[in-house]
């Protein structure tokens, strides 16, 4: 189901001067433009005579649900005992001394492009997607109503890069397993809270109880605009109507977001270059499905001109074991080689479609889970929670790549070289859209000013 819900200042104003609450009593229908009130056009007009120019930079996150295994994918230490390093071996990347895992053959050849993480320290123990969206340690205390996700902070301090597309969307699946779900807006309300097509494909894109393939009928659409107005109405939480309104006059006026949503209008190659997974299949049950196109689809997010666009990306809570999870073999190097090859061919796929397409400066790229895994394989042929060291991948935002920052022991247990915190790279995240860490603020319930980013996290300068 899309949600186009949230919550916005009753008294503030459009840019045409006029205020929501007056739009609201003007009527849905000329509001929308069906009678000459203030359309998308007015919006367009108001900002080519203010003179006003928003970027187009974007961020890209993808969630590995469960933590990855980092000394199986990009931490190889091939000359630690076998229980350590297990089966895989490490191939060279196309830059000398930055070796990945023999998995990786298409990631490999495009190392000039990536950036590895091998010492991201800061993690959790247990599984809490919370640390991974926002950057906060989900054990320390949070203000009222709890902090923003990242794409939400952008929001809020950004906004919409055009009035067409939120700036934030979400392509996370729901997971059964609650701690694998992205948080919510947090005190920043609803207004943030992502647009979710609750899905990759058209099929999935509901507003309103009204379909895409309804959406030519502006009737229908017009009548359940009024219904939701209606009903707001009568539970007094006019602002809700606000943020529904702006979004489903953008889906109205112009087609880029549907398209974008809509796989069937990409080239089949491009699509086949990516790969497709079935998104009614959850791994384990409990994961998120395995489902390359979301990365397709976030890139097409980025070209309509979405802001943050985040997903995830089937399970890798592999504890091993038999006759476990529904597996006769359940073991982490057999999880691995299912997973492995999807993964090298996906994500390389994003990196090269956005350096084709001339996006590789303006989207950054960030890949990464929760916790790292265990360096001693289990009797269970398994790697355990391991939140001492953590991995992460980085690609594009025009930033300085072809490197590997940190290291961690012969066991890749721990980081002795250049630790690096969430804060670090959500700082380096926000500085790619133009946002100082230093200099801004967003206020809590309580009027506070809250900093975007914990404990003072600084731009990493090995990437700037």
């Amino acid at each position: 189901m899309l949600q186009l819900n949230g919550q916005r200042d009753n008294n503030s104003r459009f840019c045409d001067g006029i205020s929501r609450r007056s739009m609201l009593n003007i009527g849905t229908l000329s509001a929308l433009g069906t009678a000459g009130g203030w359309a998308l056009p007015s919006i367009l007009r108001a900002e080519q005579l203010a003179g006003k120019t928003k970027s187009l930079k974007s961020v890209i996150m993808i969630y590995l649900v469960g933590g990855p295994p980092h000394q199986d994918m990009f931490d190889l230490k091939p000359e630690a005992p076998r229980e350590i390093a297990g089966p895989w071996k490490p191939i060279a990347t196309n830059v000398p001394g930055m070796d990945i895992c023999e998995a990786f053959p298409r990631l490999a050849a495009m190392g000039d492009k990536l950036t590895i993480i091998r010492s991201l320290v800061g993690n959790q123990a247990d599984h809490d997607a919370v640390q991974v969206f926002n950057g906060r340690n989900p054990k320390k205390p949070k203000p009222s109503g709890g902090w923003p996700q990242f794409g939400s902070m952008v929001s809020r301090v950004a906004g919409s890069a055009t009035p067409t597309a939120p700036p934030f969307v979400s392509l996370c699946y729901p997971c059964t397993h609650g701690p694998y779900n992205e948080p919510g807006s947090g005190f920043l309300g609803t207004s943030h809270a992502p647009f979710r097509p609750m899905g990759p494909t058209k099929d999935d894109m509901v507003l309103n109880g009204v379909s895409l393939d309804r959406l030519a009928d502006r009737k229908a659409l017009l009548r359940s605009v009024d219904q939701l107005r209606r009903d707001i109405d009568v539970s007094t939480t006019m602002v809700g109507m606000d943020t529904f309104t702006e979004q489903a006059m953008g889906l109205l006026t112009s087609s880029r977001l549907a398209e974008a949503l809509d796989l069937s209008k990409e080239d089949p190659r491009i699509v086949e270059r990516y790969g497709t997974g079935n998104p009614k299949i959850f791994i384990d049950s409990n994961g998120a499905p395995r489902v390359p196109q979301s990365l397709l689809v976030a890139r097409r997010l980025i070209e309509a001109g979405v802001r943050v666009v985040t997903l995830n990306y089937s399970k890798w809570d592999w504890h091993g074991g038999t006759n476990a999870e529904g597996r006769a073999n359940n073991s982490i190097f057999k999880r691995e080689q299912e997973d492995f090859p999807v993964f090298d061919q996906c994500v390389s796929a994003l990196i090269e479609d956005l350096h084709v397409r001339g996006l590789a400066d303006d989207c950054a790229v960030i890949v990464w889970g929760e916790f790292g895994r265990t360096p001693k394989i289990s009797a269970q042929v398994g790697r355990d929670h391991w939140p001492q060291v953590n991995c992460a991948l980085m690609a594009g935002g025009g930033l300085r790549h072809g490197q590997v920052i940190g290291a961690t022991d012969r066991i890749a247990g721990e980081a002795i070289a250049r630790p690096v915190t969430f804060g670090e790279v959500y700082a380096t995240l926000f500085h790619h859209l133009g946002i100082s860490v230093d200099q801004t603020t967003i206020a809590d319930n309580n009027g506070r000013p809250q900093y975007l980013v914990e404990d003072g996290g600084k731009v990493m300068p090995e990437l700037t």
